[in-house]
């Protein structure tokens, strides 16, 4: 029987336990920070997010915040953001706002949806964002995995204004491999989203830094995604660099993003303080 490199599952030892993790840190933030929970961004039931706002500014001092945006992982098909709202403990950490959004889940919607409905988040926040005194225009975003995917279609060329930055984490950028996996039955990738959704096709907006990083316990696809989609996005003419985060593997790398002392969480704030 052959070995699926992409089934998570069957490579971190530790999956159950980490995504238990993930729900631990996560309600323990939302109780920390200051957070406007569920705001509807689209009229399908998975268009809500989380806007996380530092509460060590007063009201008076918050206008004109940088801004970050955060989308989840699990295929396009798990997983939501209340699973992932530690990652604002880092956003929030480096002076941010932060937004973690949700989206429908495949495959009661397609990837076009999904893809969509990203787009619309990200307009919500270039028109809403200034209420909770953040800055439009010192946008950033991340995402993990099938969020890092999805995070891309936010400054490919046909976006009129490009966050000024992204963090891309363990991402899947051609997903032409997938329909040879253990997700095709799952969700039944067709010819067209394979072939209108890969980044690795995409010509992208030029200046937007890139941060692409992988886990160096990843499994081999992983590290190859993230080399293919780092030529790629240099082509656009953006600043592109590409790291192996030590020891990490697709679980431990996105837990990180919590921790502003880890590898990921400091490649997070680093970003987010730049803009």
């Amino acid at each position: 029987m052959s070995i699926d490199l992409f089934r998570t599952r069957d490579h971190v030892p530790d999956f159950d336990d980490k995504v238990l993790e993930y729900k631990r840190l996560s309600a323990e933030t939302r109780n920390e920070l200051q957070v406007i929970a569920d705001v509807t961004y689209g009229p399908a039931p998975g268009q809500r997010l989380d806007v996380f706002v530092p509460s060590s500014a007063s009201s008076a001092k918050r206008a004109g915040l940088p801004v970050h945006i955060f989308i989840h992982g699990g295929y396009w098909r798990m997983f939501s953001k209340d699973d992932f709202s530690y990652v604002a403990r880092t956003i929030v950490g480096a002076g941010a706002i932060a937004v973690v959004l949700d989206h429908d889940l495949m495959p009661s919607v397609r990837l076009a949806d999904v893809v969509r409905q990203v787009r619309d988040a990200k307009t919500w926040v270039l028109e809403n964002i200034h209420f909770y005194g953040g800055d439009a225009s010192r946008l950033t975003v991340s995402g993990h995995s099938a969020g890092a995917h999805l995070a891309t279609f936010l400054f490919t060329e046909d976006e009129e204004v490009p966050p000024r930055a992204a963090l891309l984490l363990g991402g899947v950028y051609n997903i032409r491999p997938l329909r040879q996996s253990f997700l095709q039955p799952l969700i039944q990738l067709t010819d067209d989203e394979v072939s209108q959704f890969s980044p690795i096709d995409k010509h992208f907006q030029p200046r937007v830094e890139t941060v692409i990083l992988y886990g160096e316990r990843e499994t081999a696809p992983f590290h190859a995604q993230a080399g293919g989609l780092a030529w790629q996005i240099k082509q656009a003419g953006c600043d592109v660099s590409l790291s192996a985060l030590t020891d990490a593997d697709h679980m431990s790398s996105v837990l990180d993003l919590g921790f502003p002392d880890r590898e990921a969480g400091a490649r997070l704030s680093s970003l987010i303080a730049c803009y």
